[in-house]
């Protein structure tokens, strides 16, 4: 009997795709990290390279707009333009939507109704292949950890139901708060770090590859900087 292989696609990094071998197609991978560290640039590199690949692609940004989404990509060089027009790439964003939300419910004095994280899934139109949410935590407001792991379960497994490959970005207060509790669920997750090198003394960014299942991963952290050309990996790594 002959063992069918998990199918990958690019994350758009090429270092990363070296170690990796891609994305495993149809799961959910949890991206994590402190301001700065690349998590939105992660994101966009993984979400033109699925459109240029002819995957249908949905961009959900909770926290910017397209505007600022452009103005990040532009700084890279990277033009999403035609991808927006020939309906590859599709920019959804949730943060103004949110606002008028978050003042309306200001003036009648009720708890936010942000946190409902499966309202998400609304908003995915039915033949996307490729999602990105950057991030959830806006959808997490006021949850205690048992809704948080009951809402989060339920989005993940709808996603793998619809067989969409999705990263998943939480920003670090949330992580804090709920990340042991996302790591169960996902599939893979990705810490990615800005340190002082205990050596040099100098500042660096790494990623740890925390988990991949189905997949070979390094031991090591996986230094990384961002250039002029995004997220590269900058040195090879070792496995156990």
């Amino acid at each position: 009997m002959k063992l069918e292989k998990l199918q990958r696609i690019s994350t758009g990094i090429k270092g990363l795709d070296e170690i990796l071998g891609g994305f495993p197609v149809g799961r959910s991978i949890l991206i994590t990290g402190d301001a700065g560290s690349g998590k939105t640039i992660m994101s966009l590199q993984f979400a033109i390279k699925s459109a240029e690949e002819g995957f249908g692609t949905v961009y959900i940004t909770t926290e910017e707009d397209e505007t600022d989404l452009n103005f990040q990509c532009n700084s890279f060089g990277w033009d999403i333009t035609p991808l927006i027009e020939d309906g590859k790439l599709e920019i959804m964003s949730l943060a103004a939507a949110r606002a008028v939300v978050t003042e309306a419910e200001m003036k009648i004095g009720i708890e936010s109704m942000n946190e409902d994280i499966g309202r998400l899934l609304e908003e995915v139109p039915p033949d996307t292949k490729v999602l990105i949410i950057d991030n959830l935590g806006s959808h997490t407001g006021n949850l205690t950890p048992y809704e948080f792991r009951n809402r989060f379960d339920f989005f993940v497994y709808e996603l793998k139901k619809r067989n969409i490959t999705s990263l998943i970005i939480l920003d670090s207060a949330t992580a804090r708060e709920f990340n042991e509790i996302a790591l169960f669920s996902v599939y893979g997750a990705i810490n990615l770090i800005k340190r002082e090198n205990p050596y040099t003394g100098r500042r660096e960014r790494v990623m740890d590859i925390i988990k991949m299942r189905s997949t070979r991963t390094p031991v090591d952290f996986v230094p990384y900087r961002i250039g002029e050309n995004g997220i590269e990996i900058i040195e090879k790594v070792k496995y156990e």
